[in-house]
């Protein structure tokens, strides 16, 4: 059986991963709160934890592991969104719920085992606060139930700060009815026109880190092996997280926590404002999802990561010679042992595409889809991929398409023209747009 080594956010090193019960392998991965459409940053994690599903199916047997990724439809922001549209949390959530997952699956992500909405876990959400209550780790206070941060004494060991650090570096709510500034809200009153649901402490709605930690323990138990999500996340969502279910239940939470890096647009953080703010619903209008997987993919997980068009379009190149090498190959039955190593060292993924660009050759194009097609990529027909366009027409795209770009920014207008005109008679049309150059056949 292969090894796989991860790096444990909460140990600081790499680890070899040893599941609790290599018959059912468990990782919970933070999903989306669904109130609009996912960016392309939103999609780091889905790509990142959907290659490790597919390393932990290959290595225990898909029928052995279990990947829960959750929805967020009880939030702030839905109930806001609800009421700009004149609608209902349920219909919102519902809708971009749908379209979430129809982006994520564009972008090559398998379906995980299972994706459980906060809203169907409130009883397990107030049996939590209830025992939690009984243990001295919550009280009540105004209509709110909090989580009692000095109850705890290993509090932030996720981080790695102290209580008085993490209260010092973090937006704490200030309210008069907590007892310590680091207390968390487990559940908060609603108003007459907010949504809400009946409870012990009378009508309210549950604080997001209670969500997950009753979700998890609903479907995968008290203690599971990965816990996943963004570095957004560590604090206050996961810290609050081991704090809820390791006081209710007297048990580790986690065995491996892993997260993400950020990304990056242009080497800016992503905003409207800056107009690089981009949905993965407009994305993948314009690329193949596909070559976005492999843009997010070409960095470490654990690293930055810079994604701008032109990172899209270079992938996409990379894609289509790789389209072209495995046309009419069947794929090897094995995945080759240079992209599993990888893999399973960290989810080296930039190292796997090494070795995936090191097969791209006639003699080993069977390999290469198989090692492909193992990272969620060359799942498309070769036909539909280049969208009909012929062999020759295909040569013509990729030896020219920076050519003519650059002619373009150079004002080489002479050069511009040959192309457009070798194109045309290829029965090619160029396409020039804000946002770059797309070619399709001449009506």
């Amino acid at each position: 059986m292969t090894d796989i080594f991860v790096y444990n956010t909460q140990a600081r090193e790499k680890q070899k991963f040893e599941p609790i019960d290599p018959q059912n392998v468990r990782m919970y991965v933070c999903g989306p709160t669904v109130y609009d459409y996912a960016h392309i940053g939103n999609s780091r994690p889905v790509v990142v934890f959907d290659m490790l599903f597919r390393l932990l199916r290959h290595v225990y047997g898909a029928e052995h592991v279990t990947y829960a990724r959750n929805i967020t439809d009880i939030d702030d922001k839905i109930m806001k969104r609800a009421v700009d549209e004149g609608s209902s949390i349920k219909a919102v959530s519902n809708r971009y719920s749908k379209i979430y997952q129809e982006d994520m699956a564009m972008m090559g992500a398998l379906d995980p085992t299972l994706q459980p909405k906060a809203t169907e876990h409130l009883g397990e959400m107030i049996r939590m606060m209830q025992t939690l209550i009984e243990k001295g780790h919550a009280y009540v206070a105004e209509g709110h139930v909090l989580f009692n941060v000095p109850s705890m004494e290993n509090y932030g060991t996720l981080s790695g700060h102290s209580r008085d650090e993490l209260v010092a570096g973090a937006r704490v709510e200030v309210a008069p009815f907590k007892k310590d500034p680091a207390d968390f809200v487990l559940w908060k009153p609603s108003s007459e026109d907010q949504v809400g649901w009946n409870s012990p402490w009378g009508r309210g709605r549950p604080g997001w880190h209670l969500e997950c930690s009753c979700m998890i323990e609903k479907h995968l138990g008290e203690t599971i092996d990965i816990h996943g999500g963004g570095q957004d996340l560590i604090f206050p969502h996961h810290e609050n997280e081991i704090a809820q279910s390791e006081c209710a239940h007297d048990a580790p939470f986690v065995r491996y926590w892993m997260h993400n890096g950020y990304l990056t647009v242009d080497g800016e953080k992503m905003s409207k404002s800056l107009g690089n703010y981009h949905t993965v619903h407009d994305l993948v209008r314009e690329f193949p999802g596909e070559a976005l997987r492999l843009s997010i993919l070409t960095a470490h997980y654990r690293q930055p990561v810079d994604f701008s068009l032109d990172s899209a379009r270079e992938q996409k190149r990379r894609l289509d010679r790789w389209y072209r090498l495995t046309d009419g190959v069947t794929a090897a039955a094995e995945v080759p042992t240079s992209v599993i190593e990888a893999l399973a060292d960290d989810l080296n993924t930039p190292k796997a595409i090494a070795a995936l660009d090191a097969l791209a050759a006639v003699e080993t194009a069977a390999e290469l889809k198989a090692g492909a097609q193992f990272m969620g990529l060359l799942m498309n027909d070769p036909a539909n991929w280049f969208q009909s366009f012929d062999e020759a027409q295909s040569a013509f795209i990729e030896a020219n398409t920076e050519t003519y770009m650059q002619a373009r920014t150079d004002k080489d207008f002479a050069e511009a023209d040959r192309i457009r005109d070798e194109a045309k008679a290829l029965g090619l049309v160029i396409e020039v747009g804000a946002d770059g150059i797309k070619w399709r056949k001449a009506d």
